[in-house]
């Protein structure tokens, strides 16, 4: 496995267009989910836009905090095969439910390891930060998240009812 996390530009709009293309099709015929949301947040379509408002790099408002996302790149391949987004700290509904990280694996590429590794990719990121003990949520029936929390060290914390679906709240000290 050849990846790393990369910043969006007009280098990978195909990259990019091609993952969430398929993504889209997946979570309209399958439902599945559409983890991290912030690549969702926008219309891709409109790229120029979507690049600029992808990362919130200031203060903001409306109970949005800093943030950065990164695709996963297969460098052996040339395509992005998940992205993640990460919360530069916790408010108290990102402390709820939400975490430091939200992760995602794209549809034709799940249960082939990448979600595991996009997580180790993405804590080295928040050392980067200074986070130093990093919050991670997913669904309870979503075991393949859960796998790769645990493998990358996290300890399951308590779980919380959120919109009348259970989240796990895994922490992992860095």
């Amino acid at each position: 496995m050849n990846i790393e996390l990369v910043e969006l530009t007009s280098g990978y709009k195909e990259q990019l267009f091609e993952m969430l293309e398929e993504w889209k099709n997946d979570i309209i015929v399958n439902h599945t989910n559409m983890s991290p949301w912030k690549i969702w947040a926008n219309d891709f379509h409109d790229f120029d836009y979507y690049l600029k408002s992808l990362n919130t790099n200031k203060e903001p408002e409306d109970g949005w905090v800093p943030d950065t996302t990164l695709f996963c790149l297969d460098k052996d391949r040339n395509i992005f095969v998940g992205a993640v987004n990460i919360r530069h700290y916790l408010n108290d509904e990102l402390l709820k439910t939400g975490g430091h990280i939200g992760a995602g694996t794209r549809p034709g590429e799940r249960r082939k390891g990448y979600a595991k590794a996009m997580v180790a990719l993405a804590l080295e990121e928040c050392k980067k930060l200074g986070i130093n003990k990093v919050l991670v949520c997913c669904d309870k029936d979503n075991t393949g998240s859960a796998k790769s929390i645990t493998s990358n060290g996290g300890v399951l914390e308590n779980e919380v009812e959120n919109d009348g679906h259970i989240e796990q709240r895994y922490w992992i000290e860095l």
